[in-house]
């Protein structure tokens, strides 16, 4: 034990010990230093009788992040805060381990970096064999993680516990009890907060409603089981009569399931609902004075009065009444009998004009209904009655008084109201037809001006390429007539020069190509495992001397930074142009910031960047520079659109990143205002697992000379491809067999012939692509060695499948050392 505390073992004792003890001695001491070495999570620091540190496990180096050699001889407050080696907290542990044997607490220490952890600890005093005092021994562990979420837990319960206690509304949690058909008889109150008491009236923790109320309404019972056990929250006001209150209740289910517990919520509406039933009782007597009201003014309308004596069946009228009804004069005021007066209604009214007198002289009281009556100039015009029969005790009916109101112009307007109406119904049933169509016509416009669109993009995707292109190919082709007239003349000298240039286009061609590819989303990708903080370290040099010295470059990437699955060449590529963008936009210098950060977006978060849920690496370059308007952001991923003057810029750079993270599974996104700078961040999927060295991409090797024999069928429709890729084959010592189409190649490999590898188009001509050839190839020749050689690299274009072993693809164009390597890989794979 003296030996794995970093005590030296000589140290002299009362007792010599025997050869048995010293083998146990040895062993014991083997032991407990093998458990001090192993012992990874807990840190273990020993001290002599001072404090200074003589011995520390690789489990203190881990948590604290000092060495072993660093710390020996230091004193143990290194580890502690401020405020504890202010308050001699060590001294005071150190005492105590040797006052009580040992001495635990948890509190803040100290690592290596400043940063504070917290920790559980125990320090003993370590006694040598006389009892004699060796130094201590301190054990921590690091419990930063489980001390922050206990105090988060403990805040957040002190929160709702405060709302629990003040919040107005009544709050319960219910256990509904169910017999033994599943229909709800009781429920028990779990939990109740102070307002439940004073709204409720009384005290029900613990208790079952129908101790309380025993004549409880079958509502409640039905209510909340239904939420226990369907778990479909309800809100409802009802009343309970054992309470003698309405309750306005919100109630939904908590927990599992198989507990049948419930939440409600509830605000006690009973002094709502009286003022409701007074308000309502308040309105209908408002409407009676309405109506008399109404009835009052109507009366300036009044054209004439009746009195119909009913036992002796005797009108008497006044003279409005006898004009309105075009009564002969000869017949007076008196005494006028009721088949004269009703002689003078619409025949179409007068059944029912009957029909309302007699039902009103039976049942009594009021009495109103509108009918047509014929007056002097013989048209018809609408009058209404209204009056009241009277009844005596015995329920005999007496008298029956009342009035006659002129409604012919109200009617007029109702009549025009209903001519409205109808014609309305009318339109409505049309609306559907006529909304149909004008819907047609306008989805037949808006794709009209989709065409129109995609044909100015078109027109400008093609302008911009032919410029671009023409420019290129005036320096290649002019560069080969001139090479030609040079060589026609003997000046062989100045050849080298068009040489350069014509290679020089053709590779700023390709790269032309590469970015269009990237834009369409159909380049060829390698995605790989990346390290994305390794890779951004590796290129900053690069950036700083392509950006120039008056830009500073910062980057900052987040500890414990995830990979990521994409191509590390393309996405340098894409770093290196943001870069470049960054810079152009601070013409008189700034600061380019590239950060990198873990990202995991849930299924809400995700449909705001266009992505699938999942967790993502982002990677963002921002700028202090002249920023954008919201015009240009738009537009900014287009294809050659630029806001460089002509000549500076092909306006391929963002649109080629936007394909690029597209087709990675990824996103980009850019953020700019003007003269606040501008941002683009990318997303890149995260890929679980580490990056080994294994996964990064080796220089290839020169390619070596073919060996004896063997041979390499080409298979490709362009016979200047095909030529090129024969001459350097036969330059490397292969011997060569050509074909046009995929017929002619599979008709070779179904021969004797020895081929160690095909080289193929992936798009040929005669029904059979490069994929399919090469697969019928693998039938006839299994193993057989293929390169695939393409210029439209989609993943379509192999059959959607994974490249299989012993095979490979390279993109055209292609420099001649990349295919002569490619084909010794693949040959000696």
């Amino acid at each position: 034990m003296l030996a794995a505390a970093g005590i030296d073992p000589d140290v002299k004792s009362e007792r010599q010990p025997s050869p048995i003890d010293k083998i146990h001695l040895a062993t014991d001491e083997a032991r407990h230093r093998a458990v001090f070495q192993s012992a990874a999570d807990f840190a273990i620091v020993v001290t002599d009788p001072n404090g200074t540190i003589t011995d520390w496990n690789p489990g203190a180096e881990h948590v604290m992040g000092w060495t072993a050699a660093q710390m020996r001889g230091q004193s143990a407050e290194r580890i502690f805060t401020p405020e504890d080696r202010a308050s001699d907290q060590i001294d005071k542990e150190m005492r105590r381990s040797l006052a009580a044997g040992r001495a635990t607490d948890e509190r803040w220490h100290l690592r290596k970096n400043g940063e504070r952890f917290w920790a559980s600890g125990e320090m003993m005093p370590l006694l040598g064999d006389a009892d004699e005092h060796l130094g201590f021994v301190k054990i921590l562990r690091d419990r930063t993680e489980e001390h922050m979420a206990g105090a988060a837990l403990k805040k957040a319960q002190d929160r709702f516990q405060t709302i629990f206690d003040t919040v107005e509304a009544a709050f319960a949690i219910v256990e509904v009890k169910f017999d033994e058909n599943d229909q709800p008889i009781d429920y028990r109150f779990v939990e109740a907060n102070p307002a439940f008491e004073r709204q409720s009236g009384v005290d029900l923790r613990g208790k079952w409603v129908t101790e309380f109320a025993p004549d409880l309404e079958p509502f409640w019972f039905k209510t909340y089981g239904h939420v226990a056990l369907a778990g479909e929250p309800t809100n409802f006001e009802n009343y309970a009569e054992a309470f003698k209150r309405w309750f306005d209740v919100r109630a939904v289910r908590v927990g599992d399931p198989k507990d049948k517990q419930i939440a409600i919520i509830f605000n006690d509406v009973t002094a709502r609902r009286e003022a409701e039933e007074r308000l309502r009782i308040s309105e209908a007597v408002a409407r009676e004075n309405i109506e008399r009201v109404q009835l009052a003014l109507e009366a300036g309308a009044i054209i004439g009065t009746w009195h119909w004596n009913i036992p002796s069946d005797q009108f008497t009228v006044d003279d409005g009444f006898a004009r309105a009804f075009d009564l002969d004069p000869a017949l007076g005021r008196q005494g006028i009998p009721l088949s004269q007066i009703v002689a003078t209604v619409h025949p179409d009214d007068q059944a029912g004009l009957a029909e309302a007198i007699n039902g009103a002289v039976a049942r009594g009281g009021r009495y109103a209904h509108q009918y047509r009556v014929r007056r002097g100039d013989g048209d018809y015009y609408w009058i209404e009655a209204n009056g009241r029969v009277d009844h005596g005790p015995d329920g005999t009916p007496l008298n029956f008084p009342g009035v006659l109101i002129d409604i012919e112009d109200r009617r007029a307007i109702e009549a025009q109201r209903d001519e409205a109406i109808a014609e309305l119904r009318a339109l409505n049933e049309t609306l559907e037809q006529r909304v149909a169509e004008r819907t047609s016509e306008l989805m037949q416009s808006e794709e009209k001006l989709r065409q129109s669109q995609k044909m100015e993009a078109v027109g400008q995707l093609t302008g911009g390429l032919a410029h671009d292109f023409n420019n290129l190919l005036a320096g290649i082709s002019g560069s080969l007539e001139l090479m030609g007239l040079r060589i026609d003349q003997g000046r062989l000298t100045e050849i080298d020069k068009y040489m350069v240039a014509a290679q020089g286009a053709a590779k700023r061609a390709a790269a032309l190509t590469h970015r269009l590819l990237a834009f369409s989303r159909r380049q060829t990708l390698d995605p790989r495992p990346t390290d994305v903080d390794a890779l951004i370290k590796g290129m900053t040099d690069l950036i700083q001397r392509t950006v120039g010295p008056a830009i500073a470059i910062e980057t900052v990437s987040e500890p414990a930074l995830w990979s990521a699955l994409v191509d590390n060449s393309q996405l340098e590529n894409a770093l290196l142009n943001l870069c470049i963008n960054a810079r152009d936009a601070m013409p008189d210098g700034g600061r380019i910031l590239i950060e990198s950060s873990n990202l995991a977006l849930d299924r809400e978060a995700a449909k705001i960047y266009d992505l699938p849920a999942g967790e993502y690496l982002t990677l963002s370059v921002t700028d202090t520079g002249v920023g954008m308007p919201s015009d240009v952001i738009a537009r900014v991923f287009e294809p050659f659109y630029t806001t460089k003057p002509i000549g500076q810029g092909t306006g391929l750079g963002l649109s080629m990143i936007y394909g690029f993270a597209q087709q990675s599974g990824g996103q980009v996104r850019i953020h700019s205002q003007v003269g606040e700078g501008t941002t683009v961040r990318l997303f890149l999927p995260r890929y679980e697992g580490l990056v080994s060295g294994d996964e990064k991409e080796l220089p290839r090797a020169p390619a070596a000379l073919a060996q004896e024999g063997e041979t390499v069928l080409v298979v490709d429709d362009e016979a200047t491809v095909r030529m090129l890729v024969a001459d350097v084959l036969r330059e490397l010592g292969y011997a060569v067999v050509d074909a046009a189409d995929g017929i002619s190649g599979l008709k070779v490999l179904r021969s004797n012939a020895r081929i160690d590898l095909l080289i193929k188009d992936v798009g040929l001509p005669g029904g059979m692509n490069g994929r399919q050839l090469a697969d019928a190839g693998r039938v006839a020749r299994p193993g057989l060695k293929t390169l695939f050689i393409t210029g439209y690299a989609e993943t379509a274009a192999v059959g959607g499948q994974d490249i299989e072993p012993g095979m490979g693809v390279l993109t055209k164009p292609f420099a001649v050392d990349s295919l002569t390597a490619r084909i010794r890989e693949l040959i000696r794979s």
